[in-house]
């Protein structure tokens, strides 16, 4: 009863006329980020967060989850219409979004993209309110040894998720993202490591101005050496699609739903892969296989439902474990803990009510997309037609100016300036940006807990492999690394058995 009734005040507070405009500006400022390609998700919360300081946390906290959901509806538009996905987690939206367009159903597309949007959410939002509690209190009994676990878990697994076809450039992504948080003073005895003499290198690495670098210059630079050019498609009619289709593919909502919420928490992985999964799912239970990739309704209704459900499932980690799901998750960990809301373990006791409040904004943004979907599509596609040369210089200058608020310092505006150029270089080389972030975000959480561990045992390693969490999170690591080796792969492609003639 004490969880529905703070739901309830959740609720109450959270519909102000003041936290519903807060909603709405938010989730369109994020849709039109995500529609434009080259802004991404977590570019866009990167660079609110620096206008929130002077919010209240609860507001700020809004604001942010506003724009996160926005921007990864938002990308669905261009992926249809353009054929350009506007954000990442859009990728697998265009195999069907793009041929329906071609085949003057570009109406149905969007509708259906934004139902699938707004049902996504909403179950992963369901799954959040029940399971985040139930995982606080499970938390508790993680201690140094398995967050040290944790920590290696998130950076395997990410990197082997994120680069399906050479994991090993994954964890080579994921290690130098924890080379990097390793920079500035131990947390023990306040030591300077990897400095080489430098002030501002001892006091470590900021992890915004960093995530904007990597996310939001390199995004710029990458659209700037390509090429795109396409016709926007005409969008005439109305917007909601036929009750008959939805029904048609009705269990597609809680399968993606339930798919895109697992994936989403899973450290690291993020929306795109939600998508993927949920996609490869729906149509190998489709009846309709042949049309997949040609302009099926159904593969798009579950691309959409499963990338929109990997935000509250991303979400759900950060708040329990302070372990992002995905990159814009990490930025929104950061603002939480700016704003001075320390997610972890503890916060069913030290702020019981924020998991509430989450849950309230996530349902607020996913009622404002579902609307400025059905209704706003039309005049929003006006954006698209932003030329690139004028839209750039104004997102570098945004860039600049966020990553020197954040502390005042010139020297954040040089990270971002590296850590863009950087991201650029290693996207050219097919490297994932993920897990560097993760790496970067996980790094204190590896390094502090491992320190703590070896002082609780005496310098003995024994409990990391004795105790029974840690046991199972150090298995299941091992598992993965091995199964991610071409070779092993290779092996088993052996030895499973082929069908008889």
């Amino acid at each position: 009863m004490d969880g529905l009734s703070m739901l309830g005040e959740a609720l109450i507070s959270g519909s102000t006329p003041i936290q519903l405009f807060h909603v709405g500006w938010s989730t369109l400022l994020g849709i039109f980020v995500g529609m434009l390609p080259g802004l991404t998700a977590t570019m866009g919360v990167a660079l609110l967060t620096t206008l929130t300081f002077h919010m209240e946390p609860q507001v700020a906290i809004v604001v942010l989850l506003s724009m996160y959901v926005g921007t990864i509806f938002g990308g669905s538009r261009s992926a249809i219409l353009l054929n350009i996905p506007g954000t990442p987690a859009s990728a697998a939206t265009t195999l069907d979004g793009f041929p329906l367009a071609q085949a003057k159903q570009a109406r149905e597309a969007l509708g259906m993209a934004t139902v699938g949007s707004f049902l996504g959410t909403l179950v992963s939002v369901v799954m959040l309110a029940v399971l985040a509690p139930v995982l606080a209190d499970y938390a508790l009994g993680f201690g140094a040894f398995e967050f040290f676990w944790l920590a290696v878990f998130g950076i395997v697994i990410s990197g082997r998720l994120t680069a399906l076809n050479d994991p090993i450039k994954g964890w080579i992504a994921g290690i130098l993202g924890l080379i990097i948080a390793m920079i500035g003073q131990e947390s023990l005895h306040a030591y300077p490591r990897f400095s080489f003499g430098s002030t501002d290198l001892s006091g470590g690495i900021n992890l915004i101005p960093a995530m904007v670098g990597a996310f939001g210059f390199a995004e710029i630079l990458h659209v700037m050496a390509g090429k795109h050019k396409a016709q926007i498609s005409d969008v005439s009619g109305r917007m909601l699609p036929p009750m008959s289709t939805i029904k048609k593919y009705w269990f597609t909502v809680p399968r993606s739903g339930v798919v895109g919420t697992i994936i989403g928490i899973v450290p690291g992985v993020g929306e795109d892969i939600g998508a993927w999964v949920s996609y490869a799912l729906a149509r190998r239970a489709s009846k309709e296989k042949e049309k997949y990739g040609k302009g099926s309704l159904e593969g798009l209704l579950a691309a959409e439902t499963g990338n929109s459900a990997a935000v509250p499932g991303a979400v759900l980690p950060v708040l329990t474990l302070a372990v992002p799901g995905s990159a814009p998750a990490a930025v929104l960990m950061a603002a939480m803990i700016i704003h001075g809301i320390r997610p972890g373990p503890m916060i069913m006791i030290e702020s019981p009510t924020v998991i509430y409040d989450v849950t309230v904004a996530l349902l607020l943004a996913a009622a404002a997309i579902l609307i400025f979907g059905l209704i706003l599509t039309k005049p929003m596609l006006r954006v698209l037609q932003v030329p690139k040369e004028r839209l750039h210089p104004i997102i570098f200058v945004l860039c600049t100016v966020g990553s020197f608020a954040i502390a005042s310092r010139p020297f954040d505006i040089l990270i971002m300036v590296v850590f863009g150029l950087g991201g650029f270089l290693l996207r050219q080389m097919k490297y994932p940006m993920a897990p560097i972030v993760l790496g970067l975000v996980l790094g204190s959480l590896l390094d502090q807990n491992m320190r703590r561990a070896l002082v609780l045992s005496d310098g003995s390693f024994e409990p990391f492999f004795t105790r029974p969490i840690s046991a199972v999170l150090m298995a299941v690591t091992v598992i993965t690394v091995v199964m991610g080796i071409p070779a092993v792969g290779r092996l088993f492609a052996r030895l499973k058995p082929t069908k008889s003639a």
